[in-house]
């Protein structure tokens, strides 16, 4: 069927088309199956979930109206006629299914499922089932190694001329822990200072199940969507960069999953694995520092989970021939001050320009984990790495770096006040009672966090005014809750008095 374009200023994220009620009766479509979508008389089609209109308030008959992803990877523009069609159910979903019922995959299955997810032909409810059962009934060692090879398989790949890629990554779950925009920075100073030959081509995500991840915390002072080529040149000029991944074409498929375990708050074991091994496989990575955190509130409960992960990521780094170093680090509470963009940011800051009143537990963190990757790359003892890596920072050489990379991105560190707002609605929470802090739920204080509008509100958060073990008087701030409108600041405030993120004995 021939039908006229009706082009919607709707960025999706995916493929959206909107067909007339009729027309849909015509095919025998209902809401959500796949149509095929190609301009007439050309060979390149996508495929698209399909959503229904009735009556001529949006759309005639003869019309179709998509988002601006099919408009531009088509290169179609309004009114232009496109050839419609009935897509198949693809092969993929019976594999789901086969998963959804306990049975392990084989690569030809996963490479199947990941393909299709790249290319859009599975909807965002059979992702979600993928996601789900994954999350269910895991995935054996093998299933993993060969999810993780689609993925890179599917994607792009950074290719540098330079003998040594490092990079570095953790596995999330804790709140405020913003150690990468430090560690990379003490790291390219580094390179810099013993004229290694070396970059850091630094990718990172965005928030998934908590309140801030590395790429919104960068984009409040610069850009972190760059192209391969505008990143190659970045990285010339810095050693390094940090940008946002999902923009490159890197394991592409990873960041639609994401996208679905966004909305599901779900974080399987399996993708956490193939996600960071496939991202660090794609840009060639030959020293990996990987940080795997344990605690009562994080992603990992018990050291005993957290060892039998790091066995786990070394079998299978060992498969891909990936090297990697592997540390367990303490996950029992929020790292830093501040939990959301801008607060995060301010504490990066903080701790780059030395200033009194940083949060020294990011500083020590960020100092233990760039004394590793240094010691792993060089190969020396990690007190002799320590050495160069304090005096980096301790000099501000990382901050100059740090300014370096910011300005590589378009971005700069002028007016940060300005740029590092706080929501102008808040609340402190006080003590109620005379004791000592003992327990801070990472859990907790990221629901608040994302109630208040982190990360899509950058002034939003929350800062928190007391750690873990700290001694506290009845009534006195142990955190303040940040957000840019009464209705969200009054719901956070209900939330945390409800479920008492930080308790006090």
């Amino acid at each position: 069927m021939l039908l006229k374009v009706k082009a919607l200023r709707l960025l999706a994220g995916r493929p959206i088309a909107i067909l007339h009620e009729e027309t849909a009766r015509y095919f025998n479509l209902h809401a959500g199956e796949r149509v095929r979508i190609k301009r007439y008389g050309k060979k390149k089609e996508i495929v698209a979930p399909a959503d229904l209109t009735g009556g001529k308030t949006m759309l005639n008959k003869d019309e179709i109206a998509l988002s601006q992803e099919i408009i531009k990877a088509l290169n179609l523009r309004s009114r232009e006629i496109v050839e419609i069609s009935i897509a198949l159910t693809p092969l993929s979903v019976s594999y789901i299914h086969k998963k959804l019922n306990n049975q392990a995959l084989t690569f030809t299955e996963i490479y199947s499922i990941i393909s299709d997810i790249v290319h859009n032909e599975l909807t965002e409810a059979e992702v979600a089932f993928f996601v789900s059962s994954v999350y269910l009934h895991g995935m054996n060692i093998e299933e993993i190694i060969s999810m993780t090879k689609a993925m890179v398989k599917t994607g792009c790949k950074l290719k540098i001329d330079k003998p040594i890629i490092i990079d570095k990554h953790g596995i999330g779950g804790i709140e405020g822990n913003r150690t990468t925009p430090i560690v990379t920075s003490i790291i390219a100073a580094a390179i810099d200072k013993l004229k290694l030959k070396a970059v850091m081509p630094k990718t990172s995500s965005r928030a998934i199940t908590s309140a801030a991840g590395t790429a919104d915390v960068i984009e409040t002072i610069a850009e972190v969507e760059f192209s391969i080529d505008e990143i190659k040149k970045i990285i010339k000029k810095t050693n390094t960069c940090l940008v946002w991944g999902g923009s490159l074409g890197l394991a592409p498929a990873d960041d639609k999953i994401i996208r679905v375990e966004r909305i599901l708050s779900l974080d399987p074991e399996a993708q956490l694995i193939a996600s960071i091994l496939s991202k660090k496989l794609s840009v060639n990575a030959t020293h990996v520092l990987l940080d795997i955190s344990y605690g009562k509130d994080a992603k990992l409960k018990s050291r005993i989970g957290a060892v039998l992960l790091k066995r786990k990521f070394e079998k299978i780094a060992l498969a891909l021939n990936l090297n990697m170093k592997i540390i367990l680090t303490d996950g029992s509470q929020p790292v830093g001050n501040g939990i959301g963009t801008n607060l995060e940011m301010r504490d990066v800051i903080a701790v780059l320009q030395q200033n009194k009143d940083r949060p020294l537990d990011l500083e020590k963190r960020s100092l233990s984990l760039a004394s590793e990757l240094l010691a792993f790359v060089i190969n020396k003892p990690k007190k002799e790495a320590e050495k160069i890596t304090k005096g980096i920072l301790v000099s501000q050489q990382a901050f100059k770096k740090f300014e370096q990379i910011i300005t590589a991105q378009k971005g700069s560190l002028e007016n940060l006040k300005n740029k590092l707002y706080l929501g102008k609605f808040k609340q402190d929470i006080k003590a109620d009672k005379t004791g000592t802090i003992k327990e801070i739920s990472n859990k907790k204080m990221s629901y608040i966090a994302r109630i208040t509008g982190s990360p899509a509100d950058h002034g939003a958060g929350i800062f928190l005014h007391k750690h873990l073990h700290d001694k506290v008087k009845k009534k006195q701030k142990i955190f303040t809750i940040y957000a840019e409108t009464r209705e969200k600041l009054n719901y956070a405030q209900k939330i945390a008095e409800r479920i008492k993120p930080m308790i006090v004995k």
